[in-house]
């Protein structure tokens, strides 16, 4: 919490040092929202707790109050500078914690470029924000992680490209905030962490110029990595085992930017320090005067095996069990792939996009690992284990998985342990949303998730979900009364062995405005 205090501090200094900038103060937007919601099964429906920003719970009965006020950095829109901060609250009740600091931060543009200190919500790229599943390393199903970022929010065109190519991307540091929550959550029997810190980077290319084509091809990489802090390790009947102290400071940092080193507990094997993860994103669009549509791949990785799909297996043998010896390489499959379309109609009301969406996580490079020895030499690196780690909790914040959803997340196990107990699945997924009057719009997801368990603990028999999501939100005109104001509700549903049958109504109702500032 200290990091979310500190941002809490500069937000107060912004707004006491620039206190005679009318700009600072004008147009200041607030939110303020209600949300109850009630279901009934064992667990509250997926489409109801998923892709929330971590703000939402699995229990059956939950609400929150919220409250939020920003300065977009759009407000500055024009100049070559630019300020904007925001502090966004709720108490919930049937949460992981009852005072919930959403959002805070501070954060300042020259030109293109931003530098944000603090927890924000962030969007997707290169995805629909409120139809696809999500994405599978930088997601939208977690609580923001606050950090220090320096980005290139939206695409900078080259220089003497003709407009054709154009680029952006981040990198960050930060700290997750769920230590607390860990501890309650494992009851100190199972594995847990504290201080970890948090590094990510990501790159993308745009090549096409809409003035002269209708096409446009994304390329982008993503990667994050988990270090530091201390991993606290227990035996499997929940005795304590070894404490695990990580290497943080500038040099843990520096082996986050550029993976390597080793963990404290490695061996004569080693790999990167750290839990280091990514994925791989291409994007094909395609637009006209009525119509577009995209065609879309996020392939995720764990390291070489699946980064690459090839790793070094040309070691000696004997006393050179160890030693680089020849110039040779396994090859992995490319299996481990979410595909998707997105189909635009720009003069259809009623249903404006539709997208579908195909996620496999099976591979995982293969159900064979063994390190080189002695007596065999060939390295063969697979069982992956996707979202989890040897030492740290995996790839969530505060039990949501912070990548895709349908990886199930920790906060569904019972037995206390911060794992993803079903990482080996198949998925299809479609959505589609519209806006068929004036003030309403609605979306409808619907999902078939196969899971197979993890490579070390399988299913007996696989387990399977079809969950759904029916919903619709009604923003009142400017000219009515009730300027400012909307409703939605929404209808989750989940059938099947893997969740079991859920059902739930979600009801939100909402108020945004701008504050004005009075006159002197």
């Amino acid at each position: 919490m200290r990091f979310v205090f500190t941002t809490l501090l500069s937000i107060g200094w912004l707004l006491t040092a620039q206190a005679q900038e009318r700009s600072l103060f004008d147009s200041l937007a607030y939110r303020a929202e209600v949300q109850a919601t009630v279901s009934g099964g064992d667990y509250n429906p997926l489409w109801l707790n998923a892709n929330k920003y971590g703000l939402s719970s699995i229990k059956h009965t939950n609400g929150y109050l919220r409250g939020a006020v920003e300065r977009p950095l759009s407000r500055d829109t024009g100049r070559k500078w630019g300020l904007g901060y925001g502090l966004d609250v709720a108490v919930a009740t049937g949460f992981t914690s009852t005072l919930v600091v959403q959002q805070a931060f501070v954060e300042a543009r020259w030109l293109k470029g931003t530098l944000t200190v603090g927890a924000k919500e962030l969007p997707m790229e290169l995805k629909n924000q409120e139809l696809s599943s999500g994405s599978q390393t930088f997601g939208i199903n977690a609580r923001p992680i606050p950090q220090v970022r320096l980005a290139l929010p939206d695409y900078w065109t080259i220089s003497h490209t003709k407009d054709w190519i154009a680029l952006k991307g981040h990198i960050a540091y930060g700290k997750t905030t769920d230590d607390g929550w860990q501890k309650d959550f494992t009851n100190q029997h199972h594995k847990y962490t504290e201080d970890m810190l948090y590094h990510s980077k990501a790159g993308y290319l745009k090549i096409g110029n809409p003035e002269d084509v209708l096409f446009s091809v994304e390329l982008g990489g993503e990667m994050a990595t988990q270090f530091g802090g201390t991993c606290y390790r227990f035996h499997s009947d929940g005795t304590p085992d070894d404490v695990v102290q990580q290497e943080g400071g500038l040099k843990g940092m520096l082996r986050a930017l550029v993976p390597g080193g080793k963990d404290t507990v490695d061996d004569d094997y080693t790999g990167g320090a750290g839990n280091s993860l990514g994925s791989w994103l291409a994007r094909f669009n395609f637009d006209c005067d009525e119509w577009g549509f995209s065609i879309y791949a996020d392939h995720f990785f764990e390291d070489h095996s699946s980064m690459f799909l090839m790793d070094y297996d040309g070691y000696g043998q004997g006393s050179e069990w160890n030693v680089k010896k020849d110039r040779r390489y396994f090859l992995y499959a490319l299996k481990d792939i979410q595909f998707g379309l997105e189909i635009r109609f720009l003069d259809a009301p009623w249903i404006n996009t539709f997208l579908c969406e195909y996620l496999y996580s099976k591979y995982q490079s293969g159900p064979v690992y063994h390190d080189h020895d002695e007596v065999v030499s060939d390295h063969l690196g697979g069982q992956d284990n996707f979202y989890n780690h040897s030492l740290y909790t995996g790839w969530q914040h505060w039990g949501q998985v912070i990548g895709n959803p349908l990886f199930l997340s920790p906060i569904y196990n019972t037995d206390g342990s911060i794992e993803v107990k079903n990482n080996r699945s198949s998925a299809f997924h479609f959505g589609f949303r519209g806006d068929p009057i004036q003030g309403l719009h609605y979306r409808f997801l619907g999902t078939y998730l196969k899971g197979y368990g993890t490579y070390d603990t399988p299913y007996s028999e696989p387990r399977s979900t079809f969950s759904m999501l029916a919903e619709a939100t009604y923003s009142f005109a400017d000219t009515s009364r009730l300027r400012g104001w909307s409703m939605r509700g929404a209808l989750g549903l989940d059938f099947g062995t893997l969740l079991g049958d859920n059902y739930g109504v979600q009801i939100t109702i909402a108020k945004n405005g701008i504050l004005k500032k009075n006159k002197k």
